[in-house]
């Protein structure tokens, strides 16, 4: 009897590429939904499946409680891991893998892009022209250059280096924290190290958020810690949307102390039609795409199947993210 498995990313599930192939030639029953899933929806499928293909799909304690003793494996397509219960699985004994050092690049390409749209007023002005407002002489916008501004990274993993090393490129200082701080790599590109993340916070013209979700992370970007940037700072979020308070956010972006909000995650996904910060102004959102490119999708998507597949016929290669 084939194995049984729950494919839920939509971005693996949209994009050609050979890991269809790849998943077809591990003989598997494939069930195929449009993730994220909810905690709700989970329950509903669980117990039924012997691997999971996951997403960012709710992956609780109730979920692993059902999918168990069947469930032999959660393979996620990506290393944000914070919407599956690890510490839980670990407990029970259950396997998490992920694919770390695969989508840095597009994801660091994808940060400079927001920020570009926002300090050169690439979008707003290029959706004035598309709706015929195309202005002349002195009352054309006028942007800000990024070379010689500081870009303060936080979370200086494999996404982090790969922007200092771009920031580098467009000519900027950088200063970065992380916990786990790479002597030889800030050596290298000219990052200065701080000692923790309100002396980034304090001393950048861009904050680049390149962190885990958890509880000390959080709701970390909200109205005291805004108050102690400097004006017009831009804030870049690439990571997930909890980090940054969007009330907080949106006051801010109003009020003209934040001069621009580039983001490819929300706190609510997909948001809600009257989301606070769709529409909001100096504010660019994208509907998490950061990491969806056809060779990032690709890697990604190979990673994970090959996680899986070699997991359950027994083979060493896969990545785990919960050791036991």
């Amino acid at each position: 009897m084939s194995s049984r498995i729950l494919l839920t990313t939509t971005s693996y599930q949209d994009t050609p590429g050979s890991h269809h192939d790849l998943l077809e030639s591990g003989g598997f029953e494939i069930v195929r939904e449009r993730g994220p899933l909810s905690e709700a929806r989970m329950l509903e499928l669980a117990g039924e499946f012997d691997g999971f293909l996951c997403g960012d799909d709710a992956i609780t304690q109730a979920v692993i409680d059902k999918s168990l003793p069947r469930l032999k494996v959660i393979s996620k397509y990506g290393i944000g891991l914070d919407k599956i219960d690890v510490k839980y699985a670990t407990e029970k004994r259950l396997p998490v893998l992920f694919t770390p050092g695969v989508n840095h690049t597009t994801v660091a390409e994808h940060t400079f892009g927001l920020l570009l749209g926002i300090t050169k007023k690439i979008q707003s002005n290029a959706v004035a022209v598309q709706n015929g407002e195309w202005v002349a002489g002195w009352k054309k916008p006028v942007g800000n250059e990024i070379m010689g501004k500081t870009i303060g990274i936080i979370g200086l993993g494999r996404i982090g280096k790969e922007v200092a090393i771009r920031a580098k490129a467009f000519g900027m200082d950088i200063i970065a924290y992380d916990p786990f701080f790479d002597g030889a790599f800030s050596y290298k590109y000219g990052v200065k190290r701080c000692a923790n993340m309100d002396e980034v916070l304090h001393n950048s013209d861009v904050v680049s958020l390149h962190c885990f979700l958890d509880d000390t992370t959080e709701g970390m970007i909200n109205t005291s810690k805004i108050a102690e940037m400097r004006d017009n700072v831009v804030v870049l979020n690439c990571a997930r949307g909890e980090l940054v308070v969007v009330e907080d956010m949106l006051e801010a972006l109003k009020s003209g102390k934040v001069g621009g909000y580039g983001a490819d995650v929300l706190d609510a996904e997909p948001p809600a039609p009257n989301h606070p910060l769709i529409g909001a102004p100096n504010c660019i959102i994208t509907s998490h795409i950061g990491s969806r490119t056809h060779e990032s999708v690709n890697r990604q998507a190979t990673r994970a199947t090959n996680n899986l597949i070699n997991f359950l016929k027994g083979d060493s290669d896969f990545i785990q993210a919960n050791k036991f």
